[in-house]
């Protein structure tokens, strides 16, 4: 692939991966709550929970490649009164493991927390095989789960200590590349609760974890034009912030979803079953088009399947096309 993606005019500093923030957060909860355990499939020094495992060993348990059985363990520890945090690549801890995540932890309602890291298609060069593109349709379709997808190191890490204090089964997703900082220390951030940036009236942007970023990019861009956009930042994907939704839909009168992340049962489809209820408005997607990508640099990837700052621009267009 030779497809170079051009630089948006409105730049953002970059800062750690999701993937990092998360084993930074989860040897924090790790010195402040002794109930707090975790497990890894063998990958601990990909997903970052080396860091609890080797600050905290006797509360860490490696479970080989064996993700279903990591997650049986996850929800026998939960029964037992501990806080598990397990974690693998997306792909793995939610394929693999989905019969004991739907069976051990979602019907029983199990206090287990479940981290899928490498999520998307900015994994890269790794492939098809190793891209989670189903993992948040997955996640949702598990009864009285909770699911996340942060945006930057800030909302990860606080979101880390949100679901360690929610009572009841969580899915996440964290990401493999460096993420733009988005937020401060000083963030606060609440499950089933958006982030907006600002308060355009022409139409509304909602995007989930790395397009956020090209998300506040398009919202500048559109902003050159006169067009002005709100940005949601929709970390919690279940439960949906259906009021944030719903004032979107009442004061821009058109939306735009963005996602690292197949259109079928995503974000979008969150979204618009949420409009729906409150007031319906034209509606435009950028996501992945109901196919698996191929192997190549995140940002070619990225570029090539349409989910880079330009589509965004284009969607915003297109939809105020049909307000």
């Amino acid at each position: 692939m030779s497809t170079t993606p051009a630089k948006p005019k409105f730049q953002l500093k970059m800062g750690m991966a999701t993937r990092e923030a998360y084993g930074q957060a989860l040897a924090e909860l790790g010195r402040s709550n002794p109930n707090v355990v975790a497990l890894d499939a063998d990958l601990m020094k990909s997903t970052f929970a080396a860091k609890f495992a080797k600050e905290f060993p006797d509360r860490f348990w490696s479970t080989g490649i064996a993700e279903a059985n990591m997650v049986s363990i996850a929800c026998g520890l939960a029964m037992c009164g501990k806080i598990p945090f397990a974690s693998s690549f997306a792909v793995f801890i939610m394929d693999k493991g989905y019969d004991q995540l739907r069976v051990g932890a979602a019907y029983p309602k199990v206090n287990a927390k479940f981290v899928g890291s490498h999520s998307g298609i900015s994994i890269g060069e790794d492939g098809p095989s190793q891209m989670s593109v189903e993992d948040l349709a997955l996640a949702c379709g598990l009864a009285g789960f909770v699911v996340l997808a942060p945006s930057d190191e800030f909302c990860t890490r606080a979101l880390v200590h949100r679901m360690a204090e929610h009572i009841g089964p969580c899915y996440m997703r964290t990401g493999r590349p460096k993420t733009a900082i988005l937020y401060g220390p000083e963030d606060t951030f609440e499950i089933g609760k958006a982030k907006v940036h600002g308060d355009g009236r022409d139409l509304a942007i909602i995007a989930c974890g790395n397009e956020v970023a090209y998300a506040l990019q398009a919202q500048a861009e559109l902003e050159e034009e006169g067009i002005h956009a709100r940005v949601l930042d929709m970390h919690t994907i279940k439960p949906i912030d259906e009021a944030a939704i719903a004032a979107a839909a009442k004061e821009c009168g058109a939306i735009v979803t963005a996602e690292e992340h197949l259109l079928d049962g995503g974000l979008g489809s969150q979204v618009a079953r949420a409009v729906t209820r409150s007031t319906p408005v034209p509606m435009e997607f950028v996501g992945i088009q109901n196919t698996y990508a191929e192997s190549a640099t995140p940002d070619q990837l990225m570029e090539k399947y349409g989910l880079t700052t330009p589509y965004i621009v284009k969607a915003a267009k297109a939809v105020l096309k049909r307000k």
